[in-house]
Order: structure tokens, then C-alpha cells, then sequence
């Protein structure tokens, strides 16, 4: 055995309650190195009449480690724990201490897990794990009311700028809910609404208030009672990281400079505050002067943001909080944070703008969801770069999952493009075909999959600002057979619960070949689906081992195909997929 490769250490992602009653535990050893894995557990006080064995599986693989996982649950909500490390005649037990030659005789040695105290587990909003989002950039959505726009807006559809405006509102928005609905969106969230001086809002002057341009709080409040009649919820972004120059505390702070009661609001290295060859002497988002850093370690500026907070969920019953720039933001006001949000809808979702491992920010004290880039990396590197193989891919797949606790996954916002990068159509050079293998990832994968605002129609577009263009509406101009596969694999995805479980199993990826084969279940309905992708500009026919006689439909093109001799034959095109449903499980002749 390969020890120095096994790992477990308690909480985080590798010992945690799944709910009340349910433990999981978790343990990484090397690759195809041991043959089986058992969990020992039983109650600290009682471990003669507790303890108890149970197998581990591997639920995730990557291209170093196997990562075991086995379920308990605990009589008294306290648990004990080793394991018991086997390859082949051999065994090994490993312990808080290290790893041992026999079991010891008493759990004193074990790993603790002390209680299960509810308010310490790590509970997402159930309704996110059935959602499918739809980001909008308001300024260039639709223009439903033009006596709103800006006096220098320009022809809805021109060319955008970092700087130009189109006129876009919330009257917009709202004339098109019913596109919206039809795609199968249940969840929307905006940039920024707030008052602020650019297209993009993210540098907010006034954080009570819809910008002008858009409309009113009271518009907004109609805007969100009329989403939750179709049962659509709104999450709203906020930047509390930064805000804008216009913000009337730091426009003192410019005036008065040190004597301004605001001085502390921000973080001012050198007075009076200015900009020195393209460097601010004060705190910025990035190195940008018109975004000043908000000092959220002070009382009132916390005071502030948390009223901030309170007001939009409970005066406007907005559903939740997309985050701006969360991971620049001390943790202690993330955590007084979610305390405000959730004491006023326990059911909110807190999603965190985090672009790297986020682990520290997802222990149920600050977000419930980061916006997981990883997997958006990952995903295009397979089915547009062409940067990695089937087994790659794989492999990327089972970091993603042992990565994080399960609830955390069940509730990470999934995405393939948002208005910080390239539009998905532009990535794929215009092929289609590589764009539908993306999505269909998307939409079948654990998690809460967003959808970017014209994606849906073809809109293409490049880094901002060109991924921020103008909404087509003009049905000649739009994809109508892609937005009808949008509409059909969200409808699918809704449809079949193994399209929205955690439970994956990869069937078939080799190292080369740029197909891969993945088992998706339900263990709560039954329900088998198997997803079969081709990121190769070649055809190709797989033979995949499943069980004799068993029939699979094509939920695309309804044909249905039997497995013979413990094989399932299917043919993909070029960049195809098939998204098969085990309808009829045939016994195995005698």
C-alpha cells in the first residue's frame, strides 16, 4: 500500500453532516491502489454497542487518487471513526494517530466528530437544486419604456462600447417573461440594478435605489411579484467590495478629505486621495479609481451593507444575493451577512463571486454557492479547446466532486459564459455543434446551471464588451433551432430527477480518445439515464459494458437501442452526443 498517499483529516469536505441524521465520510487514497475500504464508526460512549462496518465506494477518481465515501448515521449524532485499508490479503487501519496493524481496542484513537449540531450543517435553499437560472445584463435586455433611456442612448442592436448605452430597462425585462418561461428558466439573476453612472452598474452610487434608467423600486417590486406569479425567482448582484465614486460617503471623503466623517469608510494609504501614475493612494477594485474599497471591518459601514441586505429581501422579496468580488471581502462580514439575509428568508441563496477553490467561504456560515469557473474551464477545455481527452475530462469531473461536501455541489452555480467572458457561440467559432455538446454538459450536470441572456438565440460576442451586446428579438434574426434545443434539454434536465442527482459514474473515457460515457442516477426514483459525448472532429461507435438485453431510449430522437452480449453499440457524429434512459431492464436469460 501506497500510505503516504491516503488522506482524511475531520470536516471541511471529508467528514460532514449531509443533513440531520446523515454522516458522510470520506477518504483519498492513490489510484487503483486498494482494493476495498471500510469505515469503522460507533459513539463515543457507547462504542461496544455502536460500532458498526460499513464499505466504502468510490464516488470520484481523478488522474492520481481514488476518493472513497460511506454513509452513516449516527444513533446519537456523535461519531467515532477509522478505517480499515485492504489490498488483497493485507489490511491496514488508519486512525487519528496514523495507521495501525490491528484495530485498536478502544475508540480513543479515532478520528471525533463530537456532534452534529444542526446549526453548524451546511444547508442550501432546496428550491436551487431544481432551478435553472438565467443571467440578464438589464442595460441591454430589451427597452420597454424609452422615455427611461439615457439621452445619448444609441439604436437597440449597434455596436457596443465599455461606454455606450442602449436603453435597456426593467419594463423590458418584463414585456419578455414570457420568452423566459417558455425556455424553462425558473430563476433569473441580474447585474447590477442600482444607481450608478456606467452601462455595467458595478461601480454603485446609490445602493437603495433602481437606477433611473431602469425604472423605480416600486416598478421593481411589480417586476418581482409578477416573476413569482410564474413561479421565477430574482436574485439580485451586489457590490460590496467596492462601491462607486458618486457614492455620497467617498465624494465627502474627496471633499473634505481626512476631516470627513467618511474617512474610514474606505481605505486611505496616502492624502489626500488621488490617482499617481494610474495608481490610487487609496484601495480600489483592481486598480480602478472609481470603484474605492469599502472598509466592511467598519461599524457603520457594516451597519450599511447589512441594511442594504435586509432591505432588498424583505421590503422588495428578493431571493437571494449574487456577490460581487466576495473573495476581497473579510469572512466575519459574509458571516453577519448570511445571518441578516437568512433570519428574514431562511430559503434566500447567498452566491459568492469566487473564481478559485472556495472551500473556506462553503461551510454553511457565508455562501450557500460560489460561481464554480473550474467547472466552466473544464468543460470548454473538453468540447471546444480540444485541450483534453475523454479520460482528462474524467478526470477533471471527479476533482470537481471531491472537491466539495455533496450539499455544496448539489447547489454550485454551473456556467459556460457570464458578461466577464467570451459568448459561448464566439468560443466555438460558430459551431454549433460544439456549442450543443457544451450545454448539454451543462444541463446535465450535479449543480444549478445559468444560462447568459442570448446564448439561447446565438448571440456571439467576445471579451467586454462584446459579450454584453444587444438582445436579439427580432425572431428572423434569432436561432430558432437553437433556442429549440435550449428549451428541449432544460425541459429534459426538469423532467428527469438522475439529470439533477449527484450520483455519476463514468462508463467509459480513455486516455486519447475524446469520447466519454456517463451513468446518471437517481437512487430515490430508479431513474438511469446514460450521457454519451464525442468532442472529436471524427465519428466514432462505442461499445459500452452494460447489462445484456437491457433498452436504452434516446431522449433526443426517441430510438431506442438494446444491449447485446453485455454491450451497448451507439454511433456518434462529430461532436454528437446521445442522452440515453434506461426504459425497459430486461432479465438476464437462463
Amino acid at each position: 500500500m501506497i500510505l503516504e498517499a491516503v488522506y482524511h483529516r475531520p470536516k471541511l469536505n471529508w467528514s460532514y453532516a449531509y443533513d440531520r441524521s446523515t454522516m458522510h465520510l470520506r477518504l483519498r487514497s492513490k489510484r487503483g491502489d486498494l482494493d476495498a475500504v471500510i469505515a469503522i464508526t460507533g459513539d463515543k460512549y457507547a462504542w461496544d454497542r455502536t460500532i458498526t462496518h460499513t464499505p466504502m465506494h468510490i464516488f470520484a477518481r481523478d488522474e492520481m487518487f481514488d476518493y472513497w465515501e460511506a454513509e452513516t448515521s449516527p444513533p446519537y449524532r456523535r461519531l467515532r471513526y477509522g478505517f480499515q485499508l485492504i489490498q488483497g490479503e493485507e489490511s491496514v487501519w488508519m486512525t487519528e494517530r496514523g495507521f495501525e496493524q490491528a484495530l485498536p481496542d478502544h475508540p480513543l484513537e479515532f478520528f471525533d466528530f463530537p456532534f452534529m449540531n444542526p446549526v453548524d450543517i451546511f444547508e442550501p435553499p432546496a428550491w436551487v437544486k431544481d432551478a435553472v437560472f438565467y443571467q440578464i445584463f438589464p442595460e441591454r435586455y430589451a427597452n420597454g419604456d424609452p422615455s427611461l433611456s439615457p439621452k445619448n442612448a444609441e439604436p437597440w442592436g449597434g455596436e457596443p462600447t465599455p461606454v455606450n448605452f442602449f436603453g435597456g430597462d426593467l419594463q423590458g425585462v418584463l414585456d419578455h417573461l414570457d420568452h423566459i418561461s417558455q425556455l424553462g428558466i425558473n430563476a433569473i439573476y441580474f447585474c447590477p440594478l442600482f444607481e450608478a453612472t456606467t452601462n455595467h452598474k458595478y461601480n454603485t452610487g446609490d445602493y437603495m435605489k433602481v437606477d433611473p434608467h431602469f425604472g423605480t423600486n416600486e416598478q421593481f417590486k411589480a417586476f418581482v411579484d409578477a416573476c413569482h406569479q410564474r413561479g421565477i425567482r430574482v436574485v439580485l448582484d451586489a457590490v460590496f467590495n467596492h462601491s462607486g465614486r458618486e457614492f455620497p460617503p467617498f465624494v465627502d471623503v474627496m471633499k473634505n478629505g481626512a476631516a470627513s466623517p467618511y474617512a474610514d469608510w474606505f481605505y486611505i494609504k496616502d492624502w489626500p486621495p488621488r490617482v499617481e501614475d494610474g495608481i490610487p493612494t487609496y484601495d480600489t477594485f483592481a486598480f480602478e479609481p472609481l470603484m474605492p474599497k469599502l472598509n466592511t471591518e467598519h461599524p457603520e459601514v457594516k451597519a450599511y451593507l447589512l441594511e442594504v441586505g435586509r432591505f432588498w429581501i424583505e421590503e422588495m422579496d428578493i431571493d437571494g444575493w449574487r456577490l460581487d468580488v466576495a473573495n476581497e471581502v473579510d469572512h466575519q462580514f459574509w458571516r453577519e451577512f448570511r445571518q441578516t439575509v437568512k433570519a428574514i428568508k431562511p430559503d434566500a441563496y447567498l452566491l459568492g463571486e469566487i473564481w478559485h477553490d472556495s472551500l473556506m467561504w462553503l461551510q454553511g456560515d457565508q455562501f450557500d454557492a460560489v460561481m464554480n469557473y473550474p467547472f466552466t474551464n473544464s468543460v470548454l477545455d473538453y468540447t471546444v479547446h480540444g485541450k483534453l481527452d475523454g479520460l482528462a475530462f474524467a478526470n477533471e469531473i471527479g476533482k470537481l466532486l471531491a472537491a466539495y461536501s455533496q450539499p455544496v455541489t448539489e447547489a454550485s452555480f454551473n456556467l459556460l459564459g457570464s458578461h466577464d467572458t467570451p459568448r459561448l457561440l464566439t468560443l466555438c467559432d460558430g459551431d454549433e455543434r460544439k456549442m450543443k455538446l457544451a450545454v448539454t454538459l451543462l444541463l446535465t450536470y450535479p449543480g444549478v446551471p445559468c444560462i447568459y441572456y442570448g446564448d439561447e438565440v446565438g448571440l456571439d460576442g467576445g471579451y467586454d464588451p462584446g459579450c454584453r451586446k444587444c438582445m436579439e428579438w427580432d425572431e428572423t434574426k434569432q436561432n430558432r433551432e437553437l433556442l429549440e434545443f435550449f428549451t428541449r434539454t432544460i425541459t429534459l434536465r426538469k423532467e428527469h430527477p438522475a439529470l439533477r442527482s449527484t450520483e455519476l459514474k463514468i462508463v467509459y473515457a480513455k486516455a486519447g480518445d475524446p469520447c466519454l460515457a456517463i451513468e446518471r442516477l437517481d437512487s430515490h426514483t430508479g431513474e438511469r439515464m446514460l450521457l454519451v459525448l464525442n468532442a472529436g472532429d471524427e465519428p466514432c461507435t462505442l461499445e459500452l459494458p452494460l447489462a445484456d438485453r437491457n433498452v436504452w431510449r434516446n431522449l433526443f430522437t426517441l430510438n431506442a437501442v438494446e444491449a447485446r452480449q453485455n454491450k451497448l453499440t451507439l454511433d456518434l457524429e462529430a461532436y454528437g452526443f446521445s442522452l440515453m434512459q434506461l426504459e425497459v431492464k430486461q432479465p438476464a436469460e437462463a
